[in-house]
């Protein structure tokens, strides 16, 4: 099993430096186009949650991002230093009531880009499986 660690400000320009360690996995363990577009989308998306809605863009709190690849199963584990949240409050965009908002299609987006996902530790870490396979 192989793991990489880093941990960034919550500052939206970091995304940048996820984008970069994205693309670093992607060398590493060759994925293909097709994965490598759903992870980026759903892990910077992710990411910016934690940022934005997690750490409330507190500069002085960490996001904490892992990879761990085992058995052609890539998992990305991101977390914040937030209170966490109601995972079951989230709303469905796609309900008539929720089509004209602006925010709470990133979860939904996710979801579907993404082999497994899962909230833990209440909502302050998320889990993003891709089957390499």
């Amino acid at each position: 099993m192989k793991t990489i660690k880093i941990s960034i400000p919550s500052l939206i320009d970091n995304i940048k430096i996820v984008e970069s360690f994205i693309d670093n996995a992607r060398d590493k363990f060759e994925i293909d186009d097709d994965i490598y577009g759903n992870i980026m989308i759903s892990v910077t998306e992710c990411v910016s949650n934690a940022i934005i809605h997690g750490n409330g863009k507190n500069k002085d709190k960490l996001v904490h991002l892992e990879l761990t690849m085992q058995d052609e199963v890539l998992t990305f584990i991101i977390s914040d230093e937030g209170e966490g949240f109601d995972t079951n409050e989230l709303k469905d965009p796609t309900e008539p009531e929720n089509i004209e908002k602006t925010g709470g299609r990133g979860i939904f987006i996710i979801k579907h880009l993404t082999d497994d996902f899962k909230y833990e530790d209440g909502g302050k870490k998320a889990t993003l499986s891709f089957y390499l396979n």
